[in-house]
């Protein structure tokens, strides 16, 4: 029985990671495609690339967070390590892949932490609240410091790429610095999410960091390339129409707001900070421009997002327990 449930737990943290990477693949060049600058296989190719070495360079920061700062399942004996890393995962995998089917930029992390916290409660683990509250602090931040960033760099842009670029040069610039801003997104998102995938197979040592690492980060990469798509067009598109000075702006807003919180371990949402970002160049126009509708919509799924992981993911465990014993 351990056996069955040791490799059930193994490929739901595959699936996590691919409907990682299909619901945030978009985070990275959706803009860049929203603006014609790439097309959709060109940004699938780059986001790969960029996205799993961010992943195996830079994962290990928020991976220990996922894995143990939550819930100390490191501490937990060997059969409730295993069950809550099995059902963390399919409760966080369960609630992404619905969202990316509604082409929703949803937050994994979130969806992870609720997963993982909602596990945690069914078998009345140590939950560290402080933990929970620095992280949910830092993913109100994350789109406001996203959407400031953006309004400021597209304001300073805007002007002195005109001014300073000569116009013969000026569409071959932007090309460049959208493209090599969407690869900055996709190292530093996947540097951030793929604890989202492996982190509590890695806190119940079910495999090594680093070959949990490896393993995320290449179920990240199946994600993109299979389902990616869906997600690319509502952040491409559908929050406002993006010029190329846009996309770069709201791209490189995006990606050091992500690369910070990953370097102190926090695990934030790429799709809060992309989103966040996209709103902040829009504000420079005018709320005209924003889609007041889709921005509503994509934010009722982010509140939604770690209550119902955590609700999937307790009851799931408290499912198993009726039939398992679990020590």
């Amino acid at each position: 029985m351990y056996l069955l449930f040791f490799s059930l737990t193994i490929l739901m943290g595959i699936a996590v990671g691919w409907a990682i990477g299909a619901n945030d693949a978009a985070n990275s060049l959706g803009t860049a495609v929203g603006s014609r600058v790439l097309n959709l296989k060109q940004a699938i190719v780059l986001i790969v690339i960029f996205g799993f070495l961010g992943a195996f360079l830079q994962g290990s920061h928020v991976t220990h967070t996922i894995g143990k700062g939550i819930v100390p399942i490191d501490k937990l004996g060997k059969t409730s390590a295993l069950y809550v890393a099995l059902v963390a995962s399919f409760a966080a995998c369960a609630w992404v892949v619905l969202a990316t089917y509604w082409k929703m930029p949803i937050s994994t992390s979130h969806s992870i932490v609720g997963a993982v916290a909602g596990a945690g409660l069914s078998i009345h683990a140590s939950v560290n609240w402080k933990v929970i509250q620095d992280v949910f602090i830092c993913w109100i931040f994350t789109p406001i410091g996203a959407a400031v960033l953006g309004y400021i760099f597209y304001r300073i842009f805007k002007n002195v790429f005109y001014r300073l670029i000569p116009r013969r040069y000026l569409k071959a610039t932007l090309t460049v610095l959208i493209i090599t801003s969407g690869c900055y997104v996709a190292y530093s998102w996947g540097a951030n999410d793929v604890a989202n995938s492996v982190g509590v197979i890695s806190g119940a040592g079910i495999l090594t960091p680093n070959a949990s690492i490896i393993l995320g980060g290449s179920a990240i990469v199946l994600g993109i390339t299979t389902w990616g798509y869906k997600v690319i067009g509502t952040i491409g598109s559908e929050i406002t129409n993006l010029a190329p000075i846009m996309a770069f702006s709201a791209q490189l807003a995006s990606a050091i707001n992500v690369h910070i919180y990953t370097l102190f371990g926090i695990p934030v949402s790429t799709s809060h900070s992309i989103v966040g970002a996209i709103f902040g160049v829009g504000m420079v126009r005018g709320m005209h421009v924003l889609n007041l509708r889709i921005i509503r919509e994509i934010v009722v799924c982010w509140l939604a997002t770690p209550f119902i992981s955590g609700i999937i993911s307790f009851m799931a465990l408290k499912a198993i327990m009726v039939f398992v014993k679990i020590s």
